[in-house]
């Protein structure tokens, strides 16, 4: 026979009350979470940014591969370049080429003005985004879209937005961004979005900050899987997890640099003969002041190592970047693991001890391995267990319209190029 004495049975309350407490509120909000039993045809497009193709095999992210096994997997996707967030995150929107949609690289010149990232009511003016994306056609032919981040979600493109959709923060936690989608869908029939977008920074952070192959990136790698599984379990919770279709892609790969590695373009030619630079690591944006641009190019074209330099009309026809008017007359373009740079910025790098070690990049060309992206298609409108053949981004936008029952703006993809990923 057991004595239970008054401390005993004190100590034992109060180590085990609140864990009972903690259980019985997680069962009563499991009870509580009701089943969706009216679902459209829905869509979660969600974004990895900088998630190199090889990071499923390389860092082994649980969730994302299980996906990936049981439903539809690309072997690699194929960016289009510039192998930059905007351009690619857009192009995967709306099915354009840069060349057409007009976010021709993370920072463009036009309008008299400088689109780029840290200027917000830039990026929240429509007159910079050309074509329609996917939330715009959902929402124009009568579905509702919801986006926690997106390139684009922000502008009122054709005078439309995303029926929720709220200004980019970094610094908004991913578990909160994954509860914010999944409360959409607890909506009402009629209130209820079809059309969904997340994003995540993670691996493209990590990636530029310490290289692809390091501790570092496989962590960041590790916690968009946690995200994820995060909302698959929401949508389980719901009953329908096989019904929504979860399409999760990134928008370009990573390689490793080094800062030693440096090609100072102002050391090749008189940049006082230019109007305006805009500079990347890995492609500038040369625009020639009148009558200047025959002496830049034949500068650049006889001195320069490690990049290429094309007036635009003679940028490689695969790249589908001649189109645009956005595009400069002069375009430089670096070699994998090469920096393009000014002697100021190196001797700044230089001063701050900064040029040794291995950081990451993306930019490059997009037939390069180490830009490839990916994609992972699950749910009730994809195939089981089957690889696909590498394809472009841009036929993205016209699966997605196909799943959502939508006819598709005019665009650069072609559905026959996609259509086998999809049930017959």
């Amino acid at each position: 026979m057991i004595l239970l004495t008054k401390n005993f049975i004190q100590r034992f309350l109060s180590k085990f009350l609140p864990v009972c407490a903690l259980a019985l509120i997680y069962s009563f909000t499991c009870f509580a979470q009701k089943p969706i039993k009216d679902l459209k045809p829905t869509v979660i497009l969600v974004s990895l940014d900088g998630f190199r193709y090889d990071y499923l095999e390389k860092f082994q992210p649980g969730i994302l591969n299980e996906l990936a096994k049981k439903g539809v997997r690309a072997k690699w996707l194929i960016p289009s370049f510039p192998t930059k967030t905007f351009p690619n995150h857009y192009t995967i929107a709306t099915g354009l080429y840069p060349e057409n949609h007009g976010i021709i690289e993370n920072n463009i010149f036009d309008f008299g003005a400088v689109f780029s990232l840290d200027k917000r009511a830039e990026l929240q003016n429509p007159r910079w985004w050309l074509g329609e994306p996917i939330w715009v056609t959902t929402e124009k032919q009568g579905q509702r879209a919801a986006a926690y981040f997106f390139p684009g979600t922000e502008a009122a493109i054709q005078t439309i937005r995303p029926s929720f959709f709220r200004e980019y923060n970094g610094r908004v936690p991913n578990n909160l961004r994954v509860d914010s989608i999944l409360s959409r869908l607890d909506l009402p029939f009629e209130e209820r979005p079809t059309f969904f977008t997340l994003y995540f920074s993670d691996p493209d952070d990590a990636g530029h900050e310490f290289s692809p192959d390091t501790e570092e990136t496989r962590y960041a790698v590790l916690n968009v899987d946690d995200v994820v599984k995060r909302l698959v379990d929401g949508l389980k919770k719901r009953k329908v997890f096989g019904k929504v279709n979860l399409i999760i892609v990134s928008d370009h790969g990573m390689a490793a640099v080094n800062r030693n590695n440096s090609i100072l373009v102002d050391d090749i030619f008189d940049t006082g003969k230019a109007e305006k630079i805009l500079w990347t690591g890995e492609i500038v944006q040369i625009f020639p002041k009148q009558g200047e641009e025959a002496t830049i190019i034949k500068a650049l074209q006889s001195k320069i190592r490690h990049a290429s330099c094309w007036r635009k009309s003679e940028i490689p026809a695969r790249f589908h970047y001649q189109a645009s008017g956005r595009i400069a007359p002069i375009i430089c373009s670096a070699d994998e693991g090469w920096i393009l740079t000014n002697r100021k910025r190196f001797d700044e790098w230089k001063e701050r001890d900064e040029l040794d070690g291995l950081r990451g990049a993306h930019g490059y060309d997009n037939n390069l391995e180490s830009m490839r992206a990916i994609f992972i298609g699950h749910g009730a409108a994809f195939k089981k267990g089957f690889i696909s053949e590498p394809f472009e981004n841009i036929h993205i936008y016209n699966l997605m319209c196909k799943i959502l029952g939508l006819t598709p703006a005019k665009n650069d993809g072609d559905f026959e190029k996609i259509k086998t990923l999809l049930k017959n």
